[in-house]
C-alpha cells in the first residue's frame, strides 16, 4: 500500500515526500464537496501520469448503436477469493450476455493495470479488499459490487462500509454486497467474537448462482437505464486538473 500511496501522490505531484495521510477516522471532517474534489483531482492526474485522457473513454456504442457497458470482475488470490472462480464468472457471464453493449472482463488483482482498466470500467465487482481501492480511478457515477466470506456482516463492524464510503465520496454508486453464508468451518465458541472474526476473516468465497444471477441482472438493468436518460457531462468539463 505504501508504494501505491507513493506513486498516485508523484502522479498528482511531482516528486514529493508523504508527510502524512488523513485516515478514514478522519475524513469525517472534510465536506462532502472538499472530498469529491480530492478524488477528482487523483483521478485526473493519475490518467494524465499514464498517458489515458482525463476525461476517460467517453460515450461508447455496439454496432446497434446500444451504449456500452463494460463490466470488469476484479479477483483476488489467496484470502477471499473464490472457491470456484469459474462458477462466480460464469453466472455473471450469462447475464452480461443478456444486455445489449454488454462487455465482461475478468482480471487479477495481482495482474492489475489499473489505469487502463479502472478507466474502461463501468461496474467493478471484487472481493472485499485493498484492490477495490483502484475504484479512485473509475469514472463518476461508476458502480461497485463486493463479496464478503461469512463472518463479516456481524463481526466486522463500521470498517466492512469503507469502500462503500469512498464510493459515496467518489460519486460513485455503491450496488449492494453479498455475504456468504456458509464456511468450512464454523467458530467453535460463537460467544468470542473476535476470535470468530480473525476465522473467518479470510475465508474463501462460495457462490449464489441464482443471487448473482438476479443481482447482476438488476445492476446491469440500472446502469442501462440510466445511460438512457441522463447525458452525463464528460468528466473534463466538471473537473480540470
Amino acid at each position: 500500500m505504501g508504494l501505491w500511496i507513493q506513486n498516485v501522490m508523484q502522479a498528482s505531484f511531482g516528486q514529493v515526500p508523504v508527510e502524512a495521510v488523513v485516515m478514514r477516522h478522519n475524513v469525517g471532517k472534510m465536506g462532502n464537496q472538499r472530498k469529491l474534489q480530492v478524488s477528482d483531482l487523483l483521478r485526473c492526474k493519475a490518467r494524465e501520469f499514464c498517458g489515458i485522457n482525463p476525461a476517460g473513454r467517453g460515450k461508447e456504442v455496439n454496432v446497434r448503436g446500444q451504449p456500452s457497458i463494460r463490466l470488469t470482475l476484479l479477483m483476488r488470490r489467496g484470502s477471499r477469493s473464490f472457491k470456484d472462480p469459474t462458477a462466480g464468472i460464469n453466472a455473471f457471464s450469462r447475464q452480461c450476455a443478456m444486455v445489449d453493449g454488454c462487455m465482461l472482463g475478468v482480471v487479477q488483482s495481482e495482474d492489475l493495470n489499473f489505469s487502463n482498466v479502472m478507466t474502461n470500467t463501468d461496474i467493478l465487482a471484487s472481493p472485499h479488499g485493498a484492490q477495490l481501492t483502484n475504484m479512485l480511478f473509475m469514472d463518476r457515477n461508476s458502480s461497485i459490487m463486493k463479496f464478503f466470506p461469512k463472518g463479516w456482516l456481524k463481526l466486522a463492524g463500521v470498517g466492512q462500509n469503507v469502500y462503500h464510503w469512498m464510493a459515496d465520496q467518489s460519486s460513485m454508486k455503491h450496488r449492494c454486497a453479498w455475504w456468504d453464508p456458509h464456511t468450512k468451518k464454523e467458530c467453535p465458541d460463537p460467544t468470542k467474537q473476535l476470535e470468530c472474526f480473525l476465522l473467518y476473516k479470510d475465508g474463501l468465497l462460495g457462490h449464489n448462482e441464482t443471487y448473482f444471477a438476479e443481482w447482476a441482472r438488476t445492476v446491469l438493468k440500472q446502469v442501462k437505464n440510466k445511460q438512457a436518460r441522463t447525458n452525463h457531462p464528460k468528466f473534463s468539463e466538471i473537473f480540470k486538473c
